[in-house]
């Protein structure tokens, strides 16, 4: 075999030989980590392993050609390349194994994620950008296979508003567009849906993505006969190959083994995505997974000894090793004594990496142990004390709860007890408990002002309009002054959106910035994903609720935790606009939002009674860095609404209630459209003397900051939730919030209830939605009722 690798720049053959020794140490280095790194998951210090083994030589080929500015969406078998750009050690590596909380020893997510998943710091101590173009970028992983596929095309389509929009501040994030971003996902997770949806998106955007397919011929124990029609991806990928006439993909297909043409593969396909803006598919073939899936499970059980025996003669380690000696790079000895260097060093750095994950905890086991000792020495129970003790003091390699499990129990031998010692251990707890909640619970939001409110002001002339118009107008302001903004989604862009709150904006800020897209919710959140972890700020627009479903994966595992699986080091400010609640019909009526208050933790969700509400969430999120979604109110464009003359300006505060009507004698809680006919019903209550106080939630996640609910509800003895999601949705979680953390409890002299939609979804036509969802029928009799039991005499039955 003969080079053929390629190079931009001429080097002499001893520069080359030396980067390819280079190279040859990273893949060695990477597949001991993997070796050493099963080990430790089987003898139990590691909980889970799965590993980039047998996929090194390609990754090596693939770092070669990636540059500072580029990113990488990938997936959890891409240590190798995370090493070759110099962004993981192998301390790193294990430090992660054993979810080391120290963000220095594990900078991948402090513990918070598995091993196996990378990234980069994008973020700098106090959370603001760092310049992404002076490092080489991964975004956070995610474990779903196909998951990292969405976000992937925001990246990339990320370079292509930087190149065609112009005064843009992309001084920290581009080079006029000539970043890639690098995709990789295993041959068996290319029948996930959000594979394909983003192969199709990227095709039709052309955007400068490389997506490299690591092909094993196996998904798991599943073999690819099962997985891809012909057993072949680039095979049924041909109509998306780009000719003469038509743009698409330039699709490549590389032997796994073969380091030669695999870099100059690599060097091809950076040239086209990067000057060229053509998306490209390298399908690398003939890789192996020496250790099998993962360490749950041993790959003999599946694969033939046929299979078993050519993974060996192919283990793309060894044809590099091969194709070496055979060039003249090394001999057969030289590589040997590299090797074992190499080997001694990873175990170096195993013993390292579990050294310094045990140092604080073998620390706190002295000052517990003392405490132990101090407690048993003033206490009755003394017995029960020390025998505690000794079996913390026994445990060579303590884990964090094994102590703070003991101290808890300790304290029930001390109940009744009051001593100096007691309050000590106490103590030592709280602060243990804290420093917990720093490593394991910290930045799920980011920390900053959501409740500043500047209030919509108007001409003393002010006209009532159509309540799109002022969503119109308020984004044309938006878009005029903060030229880093674009929307994007279906019927967004030529028609200005299904209910106009776009209307005609492409047509002045052009068709990158007001853009419409197939129909492709998950890809449409993708964008907006990967656009906002490189410095944009977009608006994905996913045109009704129900849809949010296509994308709700995403969101979930993906958006609203970027910020807490990097601990603060990446950010996604991505705001999904939607609309939904009170069309009468099964489709675009559901109010979905039990299920999204528990899925999305991470992301604001607003929930505006009206236009003018809505655009001031905009305004508000613009300025701020966590991800959100807004529903407005799908009832509600054609509605009259004043027209603010500080468009773009005024802000509704998250996080913050809003008393819309003051009253008494019961506290309504509600919010969206079934607000409006909360509202009403309030009114015609005062005609049987039943003075009611309305509070529009407006904001489900944050809730309520100021407790402003159990004010009411101190005041007014009586509390009801009204909504239109299902029993046990909305409204259950609105409860929680508000007997449990604002212990309204103690202020109530009636039951507090919940009305709700039934649990079917929305009939579809005006009686439907009578039948289904509350009306005003239904909140006046719910209402009255509470009134009747708890004064029967002012209140007769009404029914």
């Amino acid at each position: 075999m003969q080079s053929e690798t390629q190079t931009e720049n001429s080097i002499s053959f001893d520069e080359f030989k030396s980067q390819v020794l280079e190279d040859y140490k990273t893949a060695v280095t990477s597949r001991e980590c993997s070796l050493l790194g099963r080990r430790e998951v089987l003898t139990g210090k590691a909980k889970f392993g799965i590993f980039g083994d047998g996929k090194e030589v390609p990754q090596l080929a693939m770092a070669k050609a990636f540059k500072k500015g580029d990113w990488r969406s990938g997936y959890y078998r891409d240590q190798t390349f995370m090493m070759a750009i110099n962004e993981l050690t192998p301390e790193q590596f294990f430090a992660g194994l054993y979810a080391d909380t120290n963000i220095e020893n594990e900078p991948m997510s402090a513990g918070r994620q598995m091993g196996g998943h990378f990234m980069t710091h994008s973020l700098d101590e106090n959370g603001d950008w760092k310049n992404l173009m002076e490092q080489k970028n991964s975004s956070s992983d995610i474990s779903p296979t196909a998951g990292q596929m969405p976000r992937l095309l925001g990246l990339a389509q990320a370079s292509k508003i930087f190149r065609n929009v112009e005064g843009i501040d992309a001084e920290k994030f581009s080079d006029q567009g000539n970043e890639i971003a690098w995709g990789t996902i295993g041959n068996a997770s290319t029948s996930e849906g959000h594979f394909w949806e983003t192969i199709n998106a990227a095709g039709v955007l052309q955007v400068p993505m490389v997506m490299n397919v690591w092909d094993d011929e196996y998904g798991i124990s599943v073999h690819a006969r099962h997985q891809t029609t012909k057993e072949n991806i680039s095979e049924i990928l041909k109509g998306f190959q780009r000719d003469k006439e038509k743009d698409g993909y330039e699709i490549m297909v590389v032997e796994g083994w073969n380091y030669p043409k695999l870099v100059d593969a690599y060097e091809k396909a950076s040239t086209i995505a990067r000057k060229e803006h053509c998306p490209v598919l390298i399908h690398v073939i003939e890789l192996t997974q020496p250790q099998g899936h993962s360490t749950s499970g041993s790959h003999e059980r599946y694969k033939s000894e046929d299979r078993l025996s050519w993974e060996k003669e192919h283990d793309c380690n060894v044809k590099f090793r091969e194709w070496m000696i055979e060039n003249d790079f090394a001999t057969s000895e030289q590589l040997e004594e590299l090797e074992k260097g190499i080997k001694k060093e990873v175990r170096t750095a195993k013993h390292n990496a579990w050294t310094a994950y045990l140092k604080p905890t073998l620390t706190k086991q002295k000052e517990f142990i003392k405490l132990l000792e101090n407690v048993a020495g003033s206490s009755a129970n003394a017995n029960f004390i020390n025998s505690i003790k000794k079996e913390i003091a026994g445990t060579k390699e303590p884990l964090k709860k094994d102590l703070v499990s003991a101290g808890r129990k300790c304290l029930r031998y001390l109940i009744g007890e009051d001593t100096s010692e007691k309050s000590a251990l106490i103590n030592w707890l709280n602060d243990f408990n804290e420093q917990a909640h720093e490593d394991y619970a910290t930045y799920l939001y980011k920390e900053e002002d959501t409740q500043l409110e500047v209030l919509p002001s108007y001409d003393d002339d002010v006209e009532e309009v159509d309540a799109r118009i002022i969503l119109r107008d308020n984004f044309d302001t938006i878009f005029s002054n903060r030229l880093d903004t674009l929307i994007f989604g279906e019927d967004s862009g030529e028609i200005g959106d299904v209910n106009q709150g776009l209307e005609g904006l492409q047509k002045k800020y052009g068709e990158f910035r007001v853009s419409d897209t197939g129909i492709r919710e998950a890809t449409i959140l993708g964008q907006g994903i990967g656009m906002a972890m490189r410095g944009l700020r977009p608006i994905a627009e996913i045109q009704y609720l129900d849809y949010v479903m296509y994308c709700l994966q995403g969101m979930s595992d993906d958006l609203s935790t970027v910020h807490y699986r990097t601990k603060g080091k990446q950010k996604a400010p991505l705001i999904v606009r939607t609309r939904g609640h009170r069309l009468e019909g099964i489709w675009h009526s559901g109010s979905q939002m039990g299920g999204f208050l528990n899925l999305l933790r991470g992301m604001y969700i607003l929930v505006p009674r009206n236009m003018t509400k809505a655009a001031g969430f905009y305004n508000t999120l613009l300025d701020l860095d966590t991800p959100a979604m807004v529903i407005e109110c799908l009832n509600g464009y054609r509605l009259k609404e004043k027209l603010p003359n500080n468009l773009g300006e005024f802000k509704t505060p998250i996080g913050v209630t809003e008393t819309v009507r003051e009253g008494n004698d019961i506290t309504l809680v509600s919010y969206g459209s079934t607000l409006r006919i909360v509202e009403e019903v309030a009114k015609e209550l005062q005609e049987v003397d039943i003075d009611a106080e309305v509070i529009d939630v407006q904001s489900l996640l944050p809730f309520d900051l100021n407790h402003d609910i159990v004010k009411s509800v101190e005041k007014t003895n009586r509390l009801l939730v009204i909504d239109e999601d299902v029993p046990g949705g909305a409204s259950a979680y609105i409860l929680q919030k508000v007997l449990d953390e604002q212990n309204a409890y103690r202020y109530l002299d009636s039951k507090p209830q919940t009305l709700t939609a039934k649990e079917h979804r929305p009939a579809y036509g005006t009686d439907g939605d009578y039948f289904s969802k509350p009306s005003a029928e239904d909140i006046y009799e719910k209402i009255y009722a509470i009134m009747h039991e708890s004064n029967p005499n002012k209140y007769p039955k009404l029914r």
